[in-house]
Parts: C-alpha cells; structure tokens; sequence
C-alpha cells in the first residue's frame, strides 16, 4: 500500500521536515496526497488537509478513504486556516504549491489559529521573500531551507520554528536582515550548485528589468534604487561562486 503512493520530490523533501508523531494541517492539500503519504509511512501522524473548492475536497477524502487513512487524516472544506477550530491541538502547518504573498495573506487572516503551532513549513512557488518577513514579524525563526529542482522549476522550502530556546543569530545590520529575507539565511550559508543557478537566472532578469526602466521617460528612482543594491547582492554572491571554483 505505502508503495503505490507517489509524491513528487517536492513534497517528500516537505514531509522530510515533519518530525516523527506530527499533528499537522496541509493547507490546499491536492488531493491529500502528503497527508496520506506522511500517515502511510507513520503509524503515530495524524493531519487534517484544507480544501476550499469542493471538487480538490471530494478528491482528496476519495484519497483518504483509498488508502484507509479515514481515522488518521481527515479532510475539511474551507478557507485557509479557517478548517482549524479553536480546539485543534495542530502542533504543525504545511503550505505548499502557492505564491509568497497567497501564503502570507493565508498566514495572516489566520492568525488565532496559530497559538499551538510550533513548526510552520512553507513552500512558496515565488516570493519567498514576503514570507520570510512575515515569519520573522510573527515571531517565528527560519530554522531550516532547501532548494530543489523539479522538473524544470526551483523550489525554497522554508521551515520556521516558534521562538524559544534556539540560538538566533541576529543580522549586524538593516542590510544584512534584508539580504537574508532575499536569498534564505540557511541557503545563504549552506549555498549549493542550484542556488547558484537559480540566482544566475534572476540577476539576468533583474539586470533587463532594470535596463527597461532606465529607458522609461519617467523613473521611479526609490524603486531603481532598490532593484540596484538587490543586484549588486546577487553579484557578490555569484562571484563567490567563481571563487571557489
């Protein structure tokens, strides 16, 4: 049974960060593919998957009942954590698949649903930098990343733990709080050969944006400005790559 399940190398590189045991919520679940897989190889998780369209909600119970999961996952109709009640002992929260700010506004609207959450893991599909901001603001630490490459298309994960006994180390300055918001504090110091790639890619696209602008009759130069020093960041970090080669 656990065999027949197969979850692409984006989602099992997301469950690899549930711990053992987890009571977690998957939040836009696709057919309650990670909760099923999660549960199918551990006896003792349990999940709740959050649809908010009535079709993913049929197919994802259609999922739950296929591998008799019904007494371990159980699946909700609803908006983003709204499919949490007040009660819900929910220690972790997954979502996954969705754009930066779509998981942000998910986050934010559903705050008073956060207060037991220790572990939130976020896998944004662009702007993974709102996300980080609004961790970071809510009082959750990046504690773990990973970038991985799917079929064509680079992924961040992102995973963020309560604040509590960990040992945060505190950007020096403004400069370096944004810089680690961009790139990923722990993908920062942990570079690999697809960081590498994924930030050759965006300092091109930045680079023709940034030359289309200054081709504008009107330039907006706070925003020039801005585009300017997050090129400058993405080239000194490229260049440590040619470095170490």
């Amino acid at each position: 049974m656990i065999n027949t399940l197969k979850l692409s190398e984006r989602l099992k590189k997301v469950s690899s960060f549930l711990p053992e045991g987890a009571y977690f919520a998957d939040i836009g679940s696709d057919h309650a593919y990670l909760p099923c897989y999660v549960c199918l190889h551990d006896r003792t998780a349990k999940a709740i998957a959050g649809e908010v369209n009535e079709g993913p909600f049929n197919s994802a119970k259609s999922t739950v009942e296929a591998y008799q999961l019904s007494n371990r996952v159980e699946v909700r109709l609803g908006n983003g954590l709204e499919v949490l009640d007040d009660i819900t002992d929910i220690r972790q929260i997954v979502i996954a698949g969705m754009g930066g700010s779509l998981i942000k506004t998910i986050l934010e609207e559903g705050k008073s649903k956060l207060s037991n959450v220790q572990r939130i893991i976020a896998q944004p599909n662009v702007d993974e930098r709102n996300v980080r901001r609004w961790l970071l603001k809510e009082g959750y630490i990046v504690t773990n990343e990973a970038i991985i490459e799917e079929n064509g298309h680079r992924y961040e994960i992102i995973v963020a733990d309560k604040k509590g006994t960990q040992n945060l180390i505190d950007p020096y300055t403004e400069e370096q709080l944004e810089k680690e918001l961009l790139f990923g504090p722990i993908l920062l110091r942990n570079k690999t050969a697809i960081f590498y790639e994924k930030w050759q890619s965006e300092y091109k696209k930045l680079a023709r944006v940034i030359s289309q602008m200054k081709e504008a009759s009107n330039i907006n130069s706070d925003k020039m400005e801005r585009f300017e020093k997050e090129l400058s960041w993405i080239r000194e970090e490229l260049q440590d790559e040619e470095q170490s080669d």
